[in-house]
């Protein structure tokens, strides 16, 4: 039977459905991943269970969240309930600080995502940082390519500055369509996300912090005095290392931190 169209079930363009096949790539996955037992291993987007299923023979035990109701009984007739803990949600509904406190140990996320919801789910997973091990994603390669961007580079933007903020991250591994089926347009990659220690991610008020990287990028080819023109008076360029001349994919992520740092003090001054 196709994979793509296991037990009957055909994959679904609104939820972005494109289901990993390829046993050479699953295995290089988990030996990127190196699950054991005992730890809180939680997969979204599980699909049909195939990077599931490796896991499980790893791990022994993982949670997964997976949003298609057709799937669920698959999955529950794959997987006994002491290896596969089903939440059956739109992983971005899901409460994530409640189900690290379901937990003895941090966090270890991973995933297959789609493009549609790549962005709002990387952004909806930043206030618990701190209660993840790490992350492992596949995600389309361009999204990979931004994340991991350095300052100066043309797809260095807010995603790129809000990430690396919170993370150390790598692309570990590039991955053909051909590994999917039904086989996507574009190649994929995988990408390691490690938190960084709390002392280096954004300080006080993180929504600050977003405003002004939102503001920054709002027109990335104008100069800073005219994007960060509404923070005049608030913040001091030449004190973060910075000319006015400059544009935002040209600022790195600490000197973003320190016009960040700038702004707290002057909210709560």
């Amino acid at each position: 039977m196709s994979p793509s169209s296991l037990a009957g079930h055909h994959a679904k363009k609104r939820f972005g459905q494109n289901f990993l096949h390829d046993p050479g790539v699953i295995r290089r996955i988990i030996s990127l991943i190196r699950p054991l037992p005992g730890q809180a291993i939680i997969e979204i987007g599980p699909g049909q269970g195939a990077l599931t299923e490796a896991l499980v023979a790893a791990a022994g035990s993982i949670t997964a969240i997976e949003l298609d109701q057709d799937l669920l009984p698959l999955l529950r007739g794959r997987f006994a309930p002491s290896e596969l803990h089903l939440i059956a949600a739109d992983v971005l509904t899901v409460d994530f600080a409640a189900l690290a406190n379901a937990f003895s140990s941090p966090l270890r996320i991973v995933g297959n995502l789609p493009y549609n919801i790549s962005t709002p789910l990387l952004f909806h997973l930043l206030p618990i940082a701190d209660r993840v091990a790490d992350q492992t994603f596949m995600l389309q390669k361009e999204v990979v390519d931004r994340m991991v961007a350095a300052p100066g580079s043309k797809v260095y933007g807010r995603l790129s500055v809000m990430l690396q903020a919170h993370y150390r991250m790598e692309k570990l591994l590039q991955v053909p369509a051909g590994a999917f089926v039904p086989a996507p347009k574009v190649d994929s990659a995988i990408v390691g996300m490690w938190p960084l220690a709390k002392a280096l991610r954004p300080s006080g008020d993180p929504q600050i912090f977003a405003r002004l990287v939102t503001q920054a990028f709002s027109a990335r080819r104008k100069m800073l005095r005219n994007t960060l023109a509404p923070y005049e008076g608030q913040i001091d360029l030449h004190a973060a290392g910075l000319l006015p001349t400059q544009r935002p994919e040209e600022v790195s992520v600490a000197q973003y931190l320190a016009l960040a740092d700038q702004l707290a003090r002057c909210s709560y001054s």
